[in-house]
Parts: C-alpha cells; sequence; structure tokens
C-alpha cells in the first residue's frame, strides 16, 4: 500500500493491523483452530472499516457513533488475543496486543477531543 503525506494515522494504522490479523487468523486456521480465528477476523478488521467509515461520516455525531463502534471492536479484539495469549499452543499474539493498544489510545483521544465543543 502506497502512503501520501495526507494519510490519516488511525486510517493508516487500523488497515495495517488488519493484513496483520488476516496473516494471523490464517495462522489459526491452519491449527484447525477455525472458530478464533473467525472471531478475530470479524473483530480486528472491523476495527479498520469502521474508522475508514467515520471518515465520511455525516455529521459530528455520526463520526463520534463510528468511532465508538471502532473502539468496542478493539476491546472485543483484545478479549480474543488475550484469550490467544493464554491458551496453550496458540501462537503468541504479543505483537498484535502492542499494535492494538496504540489504537485503542488513538480512539480514545479521537473520540474525547471531537466530543468537546468547538471554540
Amino acid at each position: 500500500m502506497v502512503m501520501t503525506e495526507s494519510d490519516n494515522l488511525i486510517v493508516r494504522l487500523t488497515f495495517e493491523f488488519s493484513l496483520l490479523i488476516m496473516a494471523y487468523t490464517e495462522r489459526l486456521e491452519t491449527q484447525r483452530r477455525y472458530v478464533m480465528a473467525k472471531q478475530l477476523m470479524r473483530s480486528g478488521t472491523s476495527i479498520g472499516a469502521n474508522v475508514r467509515e467515520a471518515q465520511s461520516a455525516e455529521s459530528r455525531a455520526d463520526f463520534i457513533h463510528k468511532c465508538k463502534i471502532a473502539a468496542k471492536e478493539a476491546e472485543e479484539t483484545d478479549y480474543w488475543l488475550m484469550l490467544c495469549q493464554c491458551a496453550p499452543g496458540y501462537e503468541d499474539p504479543t505483537e498484535l496486543l502492542s499494535r492494538l493498544l496504540i489504537i485503542r489510545k488513538i480512539l480514545s483521544k479521537i473520540i474525547s477531543s471531537t466530543r468537546k465543543p468547538l471554540a
């Protein structure tokens, strides 16, 4: 993917995270861990889809709503990755968890700063 200077950080980070989730879930599927792979694929890629959709929000409230959905999907993804981290025989998702923490912090900041009244 070619990035330009005008690219949005959260859009880029969530897109890259989705690609990493895709690769991780493919590896889970080769180990026949289909249910976990499906859960992670849905929630992990949904973060970026909602962030991307927020870029075309119809209003400030719509933007916040879509970012909040992305944040909820990030929380769910964190849960599934923590299960993988704690369950025996699963590939360590520490790198994914680190990247997800950054995304969660940025989403939280976007939501809180967008809620503030315009000056």
